[in-house]
Order: C-alpha cells, then sequence, then structure tokens
C-alpha cells in the first residue's frame, strides 16, 4: 500500500447526479468544461448551479481553451472556481497574464506523445500551480500515452496524470508514476459526455485503494 495520498479529480461534469456521486465518493476536485466544442461543455448557468452542490473542501476546476479576457471574466463573476485548467495553446506569457487577471491558481496541460514533450515542463512549471499531463489531442479523447516517458519524473511543481485512465488500469497508473493526482473524463462514463455514477465511485475506490 502508498502512504502517499494521490489526490482524485472527476472532469467534465454536467448534471448533478454525476457531480453527487463525484463529491460522496471522496473526489478532491471536480471539473466543469467551458469548452463549447466539448460534449462535456456546460453552459454558465447550469455550472452555476452545479459549483452550488460543491462544498469548500473540494475544489473547482474550470477547463478553458485559450479563454480571451472578456469570456473569462464572464464566467469567473457568475460560477465559483478554484483554479483555471488551461488545455489550449497558451504561452508562458498568456498563463502569466491569465493567472494575474484571474487571480486564480493556474493549471496547463502539457500534451506528452515523445520524450521531448517533456521540456515544457521548464516553460510552464515557473508560471503553473499545477501540471496536467495529458495525451496528445484536446482532452477527454479516452486515449493513453507511454507512461514510461513519465517513469522518475521529478516535476517543480505538483502534477495529474490524465489521458486513458480508467477504473481497472488507475492502480496501475499510481504504482508506476505517483504522480500527484489523477484525472478522468470519459473513463467513467457510459456515453461519450456522459458520466456513469457506478464507474465513478468504482474509480474513487481505485485510487483510494492505493493510498
Amino acid at each position: 500500500m502508498m502512504t502517499r495520498k494521490t489526490k482524485i479529480k472527476i472532469c467534465g461534469i454536467k448534471d448533478p447526479d454525476a457531480m453527487m456521486a463525484a463529491l460522496e465518493s471522496g473526489a478532491d476536485f471536480v471539473g466543469l468544461n467551458f469548452h463549447p466544442e466539448s460534449p462535456r461543455y456546460v453552459d454558465i448557468e447550469v455550472a452555476a448551479y452545479l459549483a452550488s452542490y460543491v462544498p469548500k473542501s473540494v475544489s473547482i476546476a474550470g477547463l478553458f481553451v485559450d479563454p480571451d479576457d472578456r469570456r473569462l471574466d464572464e464566467i469567473l463573476t457568475s460560477v465559483r472556481l478554484d483554479i483555471i485548467q488551461l488545455h489550449g495553446r497558451e504561452t508562458p506569457e498568456r498563463v502569466t497574464s491569465i493567472k494575474t487577471i484571474a487571480g486564480y491558481p493556474v493549471m496547463k496541460a502539457l500534451p506528452v506523445g515523445q520524450r521531448d514533450d517533456l521540456a515544457q515542463i521548464e516553460l510552464f512549471a515557473p508560471v503553473c500551480d499545477w501540471l496536467l499531463l495529458d495525451a496528445p489531442g484536446m482532452g477527454g479523447g479516452g486515449k493513453t500515452f507511454d507512461w514510461a516517458l513519465l517513469e522518475g519524473l521529478k516535476s517543480p511543481k505538483p502534477w495529474m496524470l490524465a489521458g486513458g485512465l480508467t477504473p481497472e488500469n488507475v492502480a496501475e497508473a499510481i504504482q508506476k508514476l505517483k504522480p500527484d493526482a489523477v484525472d478522468v473524463s470519459s473513463g467513467v462514463e457510459s456515453s461519450r459526455g456522459v458520466k456513469d455514477a457506478g464507474k465513478i465511485h468504482a474509480f474513487i475506490k481505485a485510487v483510494k485503494d492505493q493510498r
């Protein structure tokens, strides 16, 4: 058994049933997706309603893709968020700007398809509070990547592992890589964009069993 507590994030929540499943099972983070092209997109009114369920002990991440300042302000004034999650082509300079303007911690998603991609960590770690290491492509695609690329990783900032995690493989991922947190979306869905409460419970249990 591991004594280190790996945090758990359930991303792409769109409805109260999924939110309650995540909260009741013990998620540390829940994610609301504000990218209109995603099947997990939630509008501001729904997001605000879902956020009202979340106790202060659980962090709410807002997922954005290359947001402009107006879009950020529109959402941040209406929805409780605790961390901004960036999944676009934001530069370190833009990440710094967003963090300054919003006044929130920032997590930057970095696609990892080959060892050279790890060079991004040095660029973004100084301006981020968390790093999210994910499979190439838009998040929530359900694809894993070569975990061997991350074995022995010494990140200067806390990092989350994402990309194709499921209740069946998350224990192996934790044992091999020892991430600070794991992030799941499609791996706990019954169909694209539709969360499954049973899979959420199973995923969180699988992580907790490693603690």
